[in-house]
């Protein structure tokens, strides 16, 4: 099953994994939210509930979508966030990992706070 994540100009099509989290997502496309950002890395709001999966992390590899489950958001981390070590992308919590972009992620240093994302299937 494949997504796109769209923000003005930027999209982002995205493979998605054969997890739990994946399979809810993606029966609640559409959706329209708008973004938030801290540091390198834009999550926004979803209407998704979802209980932390055994393999959740807060250390992600570029074009690992993440979804935070104490705050019911998508998660992009493109780059470094105000609590990274090094070069690495860590997230503000442990998170499930329910998809990977096919399209490089750093295009969402473009995409700015307020900004409305949608993710709709593809």
């Amino acid at each position: 099953m494949k997504i796109q994540i769209i923000s003005g100009e930027v999209t982002i099509s995205a493979i998605l994994r054969n997890t739990p989290t994946a399979q809810v997502i993606y029966s609640a496309l559409p959706i329209s939210s708008r973004v938030q950002t801290w540091g390198e890395e834009v999550y926004f709001s979803t209407p998704v509930t979802t209980a932390l999966e055994e393999d959740a992390k807060d250390v992600v590899k570029p074009g690992e979508l993440a979804f935070w489950v104490e705050g019911n958001c998508i998660a992009i981390g493109y780059g470094k966030t105000p609590i990274s070590e090094g070069n690495e992308i860590r997230l503000a919590a442990r998170t499930n990992i329910w998809a990977d972009a096919l399209d490089d992620v750093k295009q969402l240093a473009s995409v700015l706070a307020g900004d409305e994302i949608r993710v709709i299937k593809s």
